[in-house]
């Protein structure tokens, strides 16, 4: 059971690659299984992948099957739960478009980046408006992050994630764990 109006959206493209240029990234499972773990934990609503390749497509539905319909499901009923929470999409559009059919409703997109953007919010202004009726989407990116373009559309930026020090390169499964605790706790 969901305790929050909040989504959460895995992008493959459009993502930078090192040299800060648009690409599009494969698909990880092992991301794929842990946000779906994170995100059944902090009781989110569901979890997007999103990609254009049909092969990483069905991939990930190959993978969701084995663990929602397959013997994975009966031997490990909790990742069953989890992984029960992903919907693939082709394009970030697709899954928002999704999500207003099922809540009936326009959603607020929320990009999240390791770098600090223009007019981000802090997390306590997040949660403050995730207390109203409307659903949000959290935005993560695969590879080097978001491209500008999709950061561009999305309707929030959220402050990063930082440490002590310089370094901040952590993957996005830990970044989406950590996010998620700090949006939905205390």
């Amino acid at each position: 059971m969901s305790t929050h109006n909040l989504y959460v959206a895995l992008i493959h493209f459009p993502v930078m690659n090192r040299k800060q240029m648009p690409i599009g990234s494969a698909l990880t499972t092992i991301d794929m299984h842990d946000i779906a773990r994170a995100s059944k934990t902090f009781g989110i609503k569901g979890f997007y992948v999103v990609t254009p390749f049909a092969d990483q497509a069905n991939l990930a539905e190959q993978v969701i099957s084995h663990w929602t319909k397959g013997v994975g499901g009966e031997l490990n009923p909790s990742r069953k739960q989890a992984l029960e929470l992903i919907q693939v999409a082709a394009s970030f559009e697709d899954a928002i478009q999704e999500i207003e059919k099922k809540e009936n409703q326009p959603v607020v997109t929320v990009a999240t980046s390791a770098k600090a953007l223009d007019g981000a919010i802090t997390i306590a202004t997040l949660k403050q408006k995730l207390a109203s009726n409307a659903s949000h989407v959290l935005v993560f990116g695969t590879a080097w992050g978001l491209a500008d373009e999709l950061v561009d559309t999305c309707d929030l930026k959220l402050e990063p994630i930082t440490g002590p020090g310089d370094y901040n390169h952590l993957s996005v499964r830990s970044a989406a764990s950590i996010y998620l605790d700090r949006i939905t706790n205390g």
